[in-house]
């Protein structure tokens, strides 16, 4: 599958497209299951983007902090809270170890596209 890197367009009225989203969201897996840092840091938001020296320390970052993220399974797009100026995207992630996760995205407007602005993990009980 080949995935557009950087932001994703809205409709024309502003609102988000569900499937611009997910794209973003699945590039940026994909990316991290090649270890292409560089690629993975593109869809960060630029507020992200300001804390980290390179995209090796935000790759970094990632494999230590959100291994479940890093090295998901199996990913499951759920329901997206619109809110004013960012949509909460859930997805929900099976890790190596079999271990279900809910992963709340925040997804931000840039360029008239969407980049992640940050993601919350919680452990599910069951399966997705």
């Amino acid at each position: 599958m080949v995935l557009a890197s950087g932001p994703v367009a809205v409709r024309a009225d502003g609102a988000p497209e569900q499937d611009s989203l997910e794209r973003v969201i699945r590039a940026q897996l994909q990316a991290f299951s090649r270890d292409d840092d560089e690629e993975a840091f593109s869809f960060a938001s630029p507020a992200i983007q300001r804390g980290f020296s390179s995209p090796r320390a935000f790759g970094d970052m990632v494999r230590e902090r959100y291994p479940e993220v890093y090295n998901a399974t199996t990913v499951r797009f759920r329901e997206q809270v619109p809110h004013p100026g960012f949509v909460v995207q859930r997805v929900q992630l099976r890790d190596p170890n079999g271990l279900y996760w809910d992963a709340y995205y925040r997804m931000e407007r840039r360029d008239g596209g969407w980049c992640i602005g940050g993601v919350v993990l919680e452990r599910v009980a069951g399966g997705i």
